[in-house]
């Protein structure tokens, strides 16, 4: 699988990100396998949260035995001083390692969380203080919407090094300031920061639970996901297109395989190839920004 440099980090990261809330999803035989195919592939990004049930568990024994191999992302969504140092000993103390790659401010999506972040008493100053005792190397934020709220922060935070966020055809179809995350990929592009995608697969959000019941839903996802292996692949090949770094892979586990297939075989869509993906994508409806804090 090929590589791209992530912003000014050093770190060379596989076009696919391993997104590991899918281990959530398995037993810890499951989970291992997933591990060492996913591994097979070339995914040498992997990105947890605590938030993602036992996932960080599963993840532990695989982790430390490749530990020298895997670039891990890891994120919260405390705000202040305190509340960052705890989750963040919390998800060491889980995964059973000594350091975190990329720690992230997770799901940003107000601009009075810019504000408590950024704070003398905000997360961001644990961050830096766990950076200086070597727990994490990078500091990173996320975000599912408000794409004028993430340029905010770039221009707030010097020491930001990448960001996740949204990216896909339905979003890009979509007229407004609430979809553009084109100015947020261009801004990050001139600061050098390095870039994440999530939501790439997203085909529209799911029926109501009077029409389709959530225990009937076929994947494990918030939003209902495209999942034929053509149109997954199309999808990876336009957001990769776009300029992202790395694109993360959705939760379900069976939707990791056919995205891993589809990395491996990663060609870049000429700007005609991916105008005719936004056509295709310009009806659905855009599960972004809505249902914040997934």
């Amino acid at each position: 699988m090929q590589t791209r440099p992530l912003g000014a980090t050093g770190q060379e990261s596989s076009v696919v990100t391993f997104g590991t809330i899918a281990l959530n999803w398995l037993e810890q035989e499951g989970a291992n396998q997933l591990i060492e195919l996913v591994r097979e592939h070339g995914v040498t990004h992997f990105d947890v949260a605590p938030t993602y049930g036992d996932a960080e568990l599963k993840l532990g024994p695989k982790l430390r035995q490749y530990r020298e191999d895997i670039f891990l992302g890891c994120k919260t969504q405390e705000r202040s001083y305190e509340g960052a140092w705890q989750k963040l000993e919390r998800s060491i103390d889980r995964l059973g390692i000594e350091k975190i790659d990329l720690y992230q401010v997770h799901g940003l999506e107000y601009e009075e969380e810019l504000e408590t972040i950024t704070a003398d008493d905000g997360a961001l100053a644990a961050f830096r203080e766990a950076q200086e005792q070597g727990l994490i190397d990078h500091i990173g934020l996320t975000s599912h919407g408000n794409p004028g709220l993430i340029r905010n922060a770039i221009e707030e935070i010097d020491d930001l090094e990448t960001l996740m966020f949204p990216l896909n055809p339905v979003v890009d179809a979509k007229d407004g300031e609430e979809y553009d995350y084109d100015a947020v990929l261009q801004q990050a592009d001139e600061a050098n920061i390095g870039t994440l995608a999530i939501k790439a697969f997203a085909k529209g959000s799911w029926p109501d639970t009077a029409e389709l019941p959530e225990h009937e839903r076929p994947y494990a996802n918030w939003y209902e996901p495209v999942d034929e292996p053509d149109v997954i692949r199309d999808r990876l090949n336009y957001t990769l297109s776009r300029g992202v770094d790395t694109v993360v892979t959705p939760g379900d586990p069976k939707l990791v395989k056919m995205v891993l297939s589809a990395g491996d075989r990663y060609e870049a869509l000429d700007e005609a190839a991916q105008r005719a993906i936004v056509e295709q994508a310009r009806h659905a409806e855009s599960p972004v920004p809505e249902q914040l804090h997934h």
